[in-house]
């Protein structure tokens, strides 16, 4: 799709950019190679609507600055996964792709680069975890 014709993301009092957002990158984890059995070992396939309607909240919380609703503690859920660095680069990857085909634009851009603080944060709590016996600090 070319440039001029993706929207920007919408204004902060609405999130159904960001579902769909959501719904899509999902999919591209779900279907990955490297990302889709850590997220299958995890989620049984019956269950992906509730955790796409949980990534809604914490997404609209996170990147729109929304109270969403969500309500939860990513970081620990993410210390008992295997999760390496070339993980965290494939979900960066999915995941700019993804904005990039259906957005275009300054908050476009504003959400890719919170995601990629967001997944070096990750990365480094969880090393610092693991130099540290598995003891969370997220």
């Amino acid at each position: 799709m070319p440039t001029s014709a993706r929207p920007d993301l919408n204004d902060l009092h609405d999130s159904a950019d960001i579902r769909r957002l959501i719904d899509a990158f999902y999919a591209r984890v779900q279907a990955d190679g490297l990302l889709g059995p850590v997220f299958a070992s995890r989620i049984p396939a019956g269950h992906w609507p509730t955790h796409l309607d949980t990534m809604t909240r914490f997404w609209s919380a996170a990147l729109l600055g929304q109270d969403a609703g969500y309500r939860g503690n990513p970081g620990a859920k993410h210390l008992a996964l295997p999760l390496e660095a070339a993980h965290f680069t494939r979900w960066l990857t999915l995941f700019g792709q993804t904005v990039d085909e259906l957005f275009a634009g300054a908050r476009a851009t504003e959400i890719k680069a919170r995601a990629q603080k967001m997944g070096d944060l990750f990365q480094a709590k969880i090393a610092m975890a693991r130099a540290n016996g598995g003891l969370a600090i997220l």
